[in-house]
C-alpha cells in the first residue's frame, strides 16, 4: 500500500487546479501544440465570418447559407479519411501538415479577394482552406494524451485546449469584426494566412513521438480501408456512438447559430457588419469563462454532471437571445453559451478519450470531426428556411431547444456510459507508479486499471513458477513475494508497488523465476494480451521494460558471481 498512498499524494500535490494548467504550459511541447492551436482557432473563426459576410453581402441569408454548405460538405466527406495520417504516421507531422495546407489555401483566397477575382473563384478557394481546416482537430486531440503524463494532465490539456478555443473565439471575431470595419474581408485573410504560418514554425519545433506511428506506404485501398476502423468503433461500442450523436447534435445547432448571428447583427438588431464579429466574439467570451470553470473538472471520474449543466446553458442562452432588445443583452446571452459550450467540449472530448482505444482514436476523431462539419453544414443549411417560417427570434428559440431535447432522449444510457468509463484510482495510481507503464499516455493507463485482475493470495502460495509458460503480469499492492531461481541461493523479496512477470511475456520465453507469497498477500494481474498491447504499443515503455529486463538479468549474474 505504500507505493500506491506515494503516488496518490503526488496526484493530491498536482494541485491546485489551475497549477494544472500551469504545469501543461510548462511543458515544452503541450505548450507549442497549445500555442499552434491558438493560431488556427483565430484563423478558423476569422476566415469562417468574412467569408460569410462576402456571401451575405453578394446575396443575402440565402447566400450565406449556400456558402457555409459548399464549404462544409467537402470536410465532412474528407474528414474521417485524413484522420488515419494520424493513426499511421507521426502526429505531430499531420499536424504540420495540416498546418501548411491551411496557410497556403488562405493565401489564396486573400489574393483572390483583393484581385476582385470572380465570386465563384472566391468561393472555390475558400472550400480548399476550409477543408484543409479539417485536418487539424483530430490530430490535435489523439496527439494530446500520448504528451499527457497522467489523466490528471490530460484533463487539463483538454482544459487548455477549450480555453484556448475560448480566447480566440473571443479575440478572432472581434478582430476580424475590426479589420471588416476597416478593410474587407480579403485583408482577414492575409492576417488569418499569417497567423497558421506562425503555428507552423512551432508545430516545427515538437519533438518527435511515437503517436501515430505506423507503417510507411499507405495505398489509397488501406486508406479507405483503415477509415473504416473508426466506424466500426462506432458502430460495434455504443459509448463512442452516442458522444459522437450529441456532438453532431450540438453542431447542427452551431451550424444554424452561425447564419442567424448574421441576420441578428446586420438586420434585427441593425449594427451593420462589424455587429456580427462582436456577437461572435461574445461566444468566445463566455467561452473563456466556462473554460475556467472547467478547471473543476480536474480529477474528476464522472463528467456527465458537467456535460448535462453545459448542454442546459447553451440551449437556454441561445433561445433567449432572440428576445434580447438591444446589443447588450445580446452579447451577454451569447457569452452564457458560450461557457455552456466549454463545458460540453471538455467533458464530452475527455470521455470520448477515455473509451475509445488509442490505436483508432485518430480517426475516430477523424469521424468527429466529419460528423461535426455535417452537423454545422445541416444547420447553415436549415436556418434560412427557419428564418423564413419563424422569423429570427422563433428560429432562435428552435435552435436553442433542440440539444436539450436530444440529449433527454439518451441521459440514461450517457449516465451509465460514464459511469462505465470510471477508472479505479488505486489499482491507477499503482500503475502509474511502475516504470513500466509511467510513461504510457494518461487514457491508456485508464484502459489498463479497469482490466486489472485483484488476487488474494495466502502465505506460502506459489504465485508463477519456474518453467511455466508465461500468461500474466502481476504488480504486488500489499504485502510481499519471494524470487528465487534454481541452482541460485540468493533470494530477492518485492513489496509493494513492485511487479514480476514481464520477462517472459516480454521474451516469449518461459517462467524465469519461481515467486511465492511470503505472507498473505494483494496482488494486481494483468493478463498478457493486455500487457503486451499496451506495453509494446509506445516506444518509451518498450524501451522502460527492457531495461528492467537487462537489470535484473544482471543482478541476477552479479549475485551468481558473488556467490
Amino acid at each position: 500500500m505504500a507505493s500506491c498512498c506515494l503516488v496518490r499524494s503526488r496526484l493530491r500535490r498536482r494541485g491546485p487546479r489551475f497549477h494544472a494548467i500551469r504545469e501543461v504550459f510548462a511543458d515544452r511541447d503541450l505548450r507549442r501544440v497549445e500555442l499552434a492551436f491558438a493560431g488556427f482557432n483565430v484563423a478558423e473563426w476569422g476566415t469562417w465570418i468574412a467569408i460569410l459576410v462576402y456571401a451575405y453581402d453578394a446575396g443575402g441569408a440565402a447566400a450565406a447559407g449556400f456558402v457555409a454548405v459548399i464549404q462544409l460538405v467537402p470536410g465532412a466527406l474528407l474528414a474521417p479519411v485524413a484522420a488515419v495520417l494520424g493513426d499511421r504516421y507521426r502526429r505531430e507531422r499531420v499536424l504540420l501538415l495540416g498546418y501548411v495546407l491551411q496557410a497556403g489555401s488562405m493565401a489564396a483566397t486573400a489574393a483572390a479577394l483583393l484581385l476582385e477575382a470572380p465570386i465563384p473563384v472566391v468561393y472555390v478557394l475558400a472550400v480548399i482552406a476550409a477543408t484543409a481546416i479539417t485536418m487539424t482537430r483530430p490530430t490535435h486531440n489523439a496527439l494530446l494524451p500520448s504528451l499527457s503524463g497522467t489523466p490528471e494532465m490530460l484533463i487539463a490539456a483538454n482544459v487548455a485546449s477549450t480555453t484556448v478555443e475560448g480566447v480566440c473565439v473571443l479575440a478572432g471575431p472581434a478582430l476580424t469584426g475590426l479589420l471588416l470595419h476597416l478593410s474587407g474581408p480579403g485583408i482577414v485573410f492575409v492576417v488569418m494566412a499569417t497567423g497558421v504560418g506562425i503555428s507552423v514554425l512551432l508545430v516545427l519545433g515538437i519533438r518527435p513521438s511515437t503517436a501515430g506511428l505506423g507503417s510507411s506506404g499507405l495505398s489509397a485501398h488501406a486508406l479507405a480501408s483503415e477509415a473504416l476502423e473508426g466506424f466500426r468503433s462506432i458502430v460495434f461500442e455504443s459509448r463512442p456512438r452516442l458522444l459522437l450523436v450529441l456532438a453532431g447534435a450540438q453542431m447542427i445547432v452551431w451550424g444554424a447559430l452561425d447564419v442567424l448571428i448574421v441576420v441578428m447583427g446586420i438586420e434585427l438588431l441593425r449594427m451593420g457588419e462589424s455587429a456580427v464579429g462582436y456577437l461572435n466574439s461574445a461566444l468566445g467570451a463566455g467561452g473563456l469563462a466556462g473554460a475556467v470553470v472547467t478547471l473543476a473538472l480536474v480529477g474528476r471520474r464522472r463528467l456527465t454532471p458537467a456535460l448535462g449543466l453545459g448542454i442546459i446553458l447553451w440551449g437556454a442562452a441561445i433561445a433567449a437571445s432572440g428576445a434580447a432588445p438591444s446589443l447588450v443583452p445580446a452579447l451577454a446571452l451569447l457569452a452564457l453559451a458560450g461557457a455552456g459550450r466549454s463545458l460540453m467540449d471538455v467533458a464530452g472530448r475527455t470521455l470520448l478519450q477515455r473509451v475509445v482505444p488509442d490505436e483508432v482514436l485518430s480517426r475516430v476523431f477523424g469521424l468527429l470531426e466529419g460528423l461535426v462539419t455535417a452537423g454545422l453544414a445541416i444547420g447553415a443549411t436549415v436556418a434560412p428556411f427557419l428564418i423564413a417560417s419563424l422569423g429570427v427570434r422563433g428560429a432562435l428559440v428552435v435552435a436553442g431547444a433542440f440539444l436539450p431535447v436530444v440529449s433527454l432522449l439518451f441521459w440514461n444510457r450517457l449516465v451509465q456510459a460514464d459511469r462505465s468509463a470510471e477508472v479505479p484510482e488505486r489499482e491507477l495510481a499503482l500503475l502509474a507508479f511502475h516504470p513500466i507503464f509511467a510513461p504510457l499516455p494518461a487514457p491508456v493507463l485508464e484502459r489498463l486499471a479497469g482490466r486489472t485482475t485483484r488476487l488474494l493470495v495466502p502465505a506460502g502460495t506459489i504465485v508463477i513458477r519456474e518453467g511455466d509458460a508465461g500468461d500474466r503480469f502481476y504488480l504486488v499492492d500489499d504485502g510481499e513475494v519471494e524470487v528465487s531461481v534454481v541452482g541460485r541461493a540468493e533470494r530477492v523479496r518485492l513489496g509493494p508497488g513492485e511487479g514480476f512477470g514481464e520477462i517472459a511475456l516480454l521474451r516469449d520465453v518461459p517462467r524465469t523465476a519461481t515467486v511465492t507469497a511470503v505472507a498473505d498477500v494483494e496482488l494486481l494481474a494483468l493478463e498478457r494480451e493486455d500487457f503486451l498491447e499496451a506495453v509494446t504499443g509506445h516506444r518509451r515503455s518498450v524501451d522502460m521494460a527492457e531495461a528492467m529486463v537487462d537489470l535484473r538479468s544482471h543482478s541476477w549474474d552479479e549475485t551468481e558471481r558473488r556467490s
